[in-house]
């Protein structure tokens, strides 16, 4: 048989050869698009001429010989090819399955441990097999005798002693058959023994190819994994005692591949793995069941806050309710929602607590439930707590080790590899292994070279391979992700050149790429190096970069305290990514290239500068917020928020004793490099979130995201096909949904009566022609979501076929997630449950605005498009006012101090709206100003805001803090709507710091 690839430089002439002498031909490791070179020999274009057959390959006539067959393997894991590739090809699923792999891993387990066990009962397969054949043989012989004898059978010896023969030969098989079934039931109790390892292995195999749906990247081969396997038979510890040695290699087993596959993923994907590991171990061990599992990763996701028992406290959020409803069908919790209120100061006081995790649970909770069952309470209640808690568990059910980090040691990751295994680096923001890559080559005395990848880089990639192959030592190849078409080539060249010296390595370095090839990365040791985190990680990092004499350049005073403000700030706005929208609407990769610009311009600034006049701070505050950072940045409010960092940092106070950035971060009086590092030294290793200018209550918005982020991926990968681990099918449960949705669903409305209501309101009032736009779009949801459920309906009872986008619906709702084709027509949300809630109650406010009149106040969040709606109230009033001009008329506003319920008229211009909740910040409602916000307490509801239009464009008085309005918790310029002004009695710049800003949506 041949063996090719599609990129290999000979494909052409070995499909060639094996059409016209006749032999097999497998081509490996395909993607999606096949070579249009094979498709005349797929189609069985064939031209006969005499007595053989020719097919065109390209421009060439090659005959076509018996004996030739096309196999073509593809290491996807989920390809979709063309109908017509479909058609041509008969298509086989090899991929392995759980019991299949678990049976495989059996068999080499028993090898290794049991070696005599799997000898006898391979024999006895074989004695099996050739007595059956035996048996087979003398039944036909009997047949062909009985049939072709002529004449008296009683007549015909030959036939009586064949009969004879059979006969005896029969009781002789029939006995052996027998005592081999006696022996293959003692063979399998023995081999059963050591079941548990290969379901072990079968788990822990198929987490890691679940890891591939998380990144592309992460690709581990069966031959890498059954190496590791292999590997935990031989190192573990022996013991006669069979339950014993069991134990050991299961264990060692698991945190080797723990370890192997760590190593190898993102810092955020690590603990998503350790959380899946001890969840699937668990499920195997019937810790917890299925049902349970999935209440961990949904939690009340899928349900209709209006639908279910009431919420009796104003203190426990929406979606806290919702969780603890879901939570209290769970046998143990069923009590819970009756509990709270009885005991309601109890659950407050546990509640507001930093840590509830630690603390005793009100109504004897914390005796009764395990660390599992206390991780679902706490995902229920505080989901910001929930990473915490999740760690305990994993600590209690796996053992502490797998709470631990997993510290990347370069050296030993060398000692793993050879010649033939690439070392592959997966980069991230802000790292790059190169330093100590070199740093390992120079220690263990071999040579590296690097080279940088890219356009036309393949060549002195190439050149330096082979030489280093001869003569041992490192390459070096960076960011491949801009050279892939140069990887498939290099795994050829390291994996069939005969002769390589022993010292020889390739190391890559790489960004994450869809395209990067898959039997690269199934071949090599995966790693990644991550920067850590934190101000004295950050500062540390750009230290170590800065030589004694770089320190000494400038005699300026001013030069040591700029160069460390300047880093300072360098390391603030990389880390205030983590805080989400918080922190930046859009996150930066600001990198260490701004930071050298910056130097260079405080270095260039103080040469040319007048001792007598002193820095220009305008200029330098300008530099940073404008140029050097600023340049990144493309959102305004971005942009205020490094203007306010410049601003607040950067002036004479930063040369004052009393300066600090916050409360234990000062600027160090230092001479020497050697100083300044022990100054960062002396740093706090956890930092609070007000070093980065937030509120203390951005570390609960961190922490629940994150949470959210590992439950949501975990979610996403889980498998499509399953029913509910014995309960109800995925069907079933949609179906219900469906019912219940299309039952709630509001009537569709009737055009002519709409048309009708807005004319007697005045049709061609501004703020009428915008209920008729949203009263549209409003009706096209509905549309929408009638007819999706009731096919959906259809299809799942099978009265027409399921449609791609039925499939979408289906895996979504049974998920708790808005349908991809709603979300298209519709808005962002974060749970189906909460979609559906909202589209009743935005479709309440249009169906009263014109059946029942103009409300007083106006729900903000109800509307498609609320920049729409301030428009048209802006027309509105400049058309009640004579001479004014809409150019010149802005938006004003006060903040009242009634709540919606409390208003009873409409303003006299204008228009009152609610609905809106400060992020960052909590109201005064008494002073009407902004104030610092409530520990624990995320979101504060404004109370009533008037809006109104002024006739001028002047600034706003810089006094009033400008407050960004969005759509959604994410701030992006398609959620952005407007901005209104609020009192504040500290400095604007500091509620920028914070990232304040009001959204009409919080889920």
């Amino acid at each position: 048989m041949q063996v090719t690839s599609l990129n290999h430089k000979y494909f052409r002439t070995h499909l060639e050869d094996a059409l016209s002498l006749g032999r097999p031909l497998l081509i490996e490791d395909v993607e999606e698009e096949l070579d249009p070179a094979l498709d005349n020999v797929l189609e069985k274009n064939f031209i006969k001429s005499g007595s053989t057959f020719k097919v065109k390959v390209g421009d060439k006539e090659c005959d076509v010989m018996k004996g030739f067959y096309l196999y073509i393997t593809t290491k996807l894991p989920n390809p979709a090819y063309t109908p017509e590739v479909s058609a041509r090809t008969s298509i086989i699923d090899f991929t392995v399955t759980m019991k299949g792999l678990e049976d495989q891993l059996l068999g080499r387990v028993i090898l290794t441990e049991k070696n005599e066990l799997e000898a006898e009962r391979t024999k006895l397969m074989e004695d099996v097999t050739a007595n059956k054949r035996k048996m087979a043989e003398l039944e036909d012989n009997l047949l062909y005798k009985l049939t072709s004898t002529q004449g008296s059978l009683v007549e015909d010896e030959s036939l009586i002693h064949v009969l004879a023969t059979t006969k005896v030969t029969a009781s002789e098989v029939s006995e052996k058959l027998t005592v081999a079934a006696d022996t293959e039931i003692k063979i399998n109790d023995a081999r059963e023994e050591f079941r548990p390892v290969a379901t072990r292995g079968s788990i822990l195999y198929f987490l890691i190819c679940d890891m591939s749906m998380v990144n592309c990247m992460y690709q581990t081969s069966l031959r890498q994994f059954l190496g590791l396997f292999d590997t935990s038979m031989a190192k573990s510890e022996k013991s006669p005692i069979t339950g014993k040695r069991i134990g050991n290699i299961i264990e060692y087993l698991t945190y080797e591949v723990f370890r192997y596959s760590c190593r190898g993923l993102y810092e955020n994907h690590k603990f998503l793995f350790t959380l899946l590991l001890t969840l699937k171990i668990d499920v195997d061990r019937d810790r917890l069941t299925h049902v349970e599992f999935q209440v961990l990763i949904k939690g009340g996701a899928a349900l209709d806050l209006n639908a279910v028992q009431p919420k009796p406290c104003k203190w426990i959020l929406d979606m806290t309710w919702l969780n603890l409803v879901e939570l209290s069908k769970l046998g143990q919790f069923h009590e819970i929602l009756n509990q709270i209120p009885r005991n309601e100061k109890g659950w407050k006081a546990w509640f507001d607590k930093d840590a509830p995790e630690e603390e005793t649970t009100p109504d004897g909770y914390s005796n009764s439930l395990d660390t599992f069952r206390k991780l679902l309470f706490i995902r229920s209640w505080c989901p910001d707590r929930t990473i915490a808690q999740a760690r305990k568990y994993i600590a209690d059910s796996m053992g502490k080790k797998y709470a631990d980090p997993v510290i990347l040691n370069l050296e030993h990751t060398w000692a793993e590899s050879d010649t033939r295994t690439p070392l592959i680096c997966f980069l991230s923001m802000g790292s790059d292994p190169t330093n100590q890559i070199e740093g390992l080559a120079k220690k263990l005395h071999f040579e590296c070279r690097a080279i940088s990848m890219g356009q036309g880089q393949e060549v002195h990639a190439r050149k330096l391979v082979h030489q280093f192959m001869q003569t041992g030592g490192w390459v070096l190849l960076q960011n491949c992700h801009l050279g892939l078409n140069f990887m498939d080539e290099l795994l050829e060249t390291i994996t069939d050149t005969e002769n390589i010296n022993e010292g020889f390595r390739v190391w890559i370095t790489t960004e994450v790429h869809n395209h990067f090839p898959i039997s690269f990365l199934q071949t090599s040791i995966k790693f990644t190096n991550e920067p850590p985190q934190g101000i004295k990680a950050g500062l540390k990092r750009t230290y170590t970069g800065i030589t004694q004499d770089m320190l000494d350049i400038s005699n300026m005073h001013q030069w040591k305290p700029m160069l460390y403000g300047v880093s300072f700030l360098h390391t603030v706005v990389q880390e205030r990514r983590k805080f989400g929208p918080l922190g930046w609407n859009i996150p930066y990769e600001f990198n260490s290239a701004d930071w050298t610009a910056s130097v260079q311009f405080v270095q260039n600034h103080l040469d040319d500068m007048d001792p007598k006049k002193g820095v220009s701070w305008n200029t330098v505050r300008y530099m940073f917020g404008e140029v050097q950072y600023g340049g990144r940045v493309t959102d305004d409010y971005d942009k205020r928020l490094l203007n306010t960092f410049s601003k607040v940092w950067f002036g004479e106070n930063m040369f004052q004793d009393a300066f600090n950035f916050y409360k234990g971060y000062t600027i160090p009086k230092c001479k020497t490099i050697a100083q300044c590092m022990d100054f960062i030294e002396e740093l706090p290793l956890v930092d609070s979130p007000e070093a980065f200018g937030l509120h203390p209550n951005a570390d609960i918005t961190y922490q629940s995201n994150m949470a959210k982020e590992v439950l949501d991926t975990i979610m996403s990968i889980q498998p499509k096909d399953s029913g509910g681990g014995g309960g109800e099918t995925r069907e079933s449960v949609v179906f219900k949904l469906a019912d219940d949705m299309l039952e709630k669903l509001p009537p569709d409305y009737v055009p002519h009566e709409v048309r009708d209501r807005l004319r007697r309101m005045g049709i061609l009032q501004p703020l009428n022609i915008f209920l008729r736009q949203e009263i549209d779009r409003m009706q096209k949801v509905i549309t929408i979501v009638r007819s999706t459920l009731s096919d959906l309906k259809l299809a799942i009872e099978g009265t027409i076929i399921m449609s791609e986008n039925l499939r979408d619906a289906l895996d979504n709702m049974f998920d708790a997630r808005v349908p991809a084709l709603w979300k298209k027509v519709s808005w962002e949300s974060s749970t189906l449950g909460f979609w559906f809630t909202e589209l009743l109650e935005r479709n309440e406010q249009f169906s009263k605005w014109v059946f029942e009149g103009r409300p007083n106040v106006f729900w903000m969040t109800g509307f498609f498009n609320p920049q729409g709606f301030l428009t048209a109230m802006r027309q509105e009033v400049t058309r009640a006012h004579k001479g004014w001009a809409l150019d010149s008329v802005t938006l004003h506003n006060d903040v009242i101090k009634a709540f919606q319920e409390e208003i009873t008229s409409p303003p006299q211009e204008g228009v009152y709206i609610h609905g809106l909740y400060l992020d960052g910040a909590s109201w005064d409602r008494r002073n009407c100003r902004l104030t610092e916000s409530q520990a624990k307490v995320l979101f504060t509801m404004l109370p009533v805001v008037h809006m109104y239009a002024i006739n001028s464009t002047a600034p706003k008085d810089p006094r009033l803090y400008q407050c960004p309005v969005y759509k959604k918790p994410h701030r992006t310029d398609l959620t952005y709507i407007a901005f209104i002004v609020m009192k504040t009695t500290v400095s604007p710049d500091q509620w920028t710091l914070r990232g304040v800003g009001a959204l009409c949506d919080i889920k």
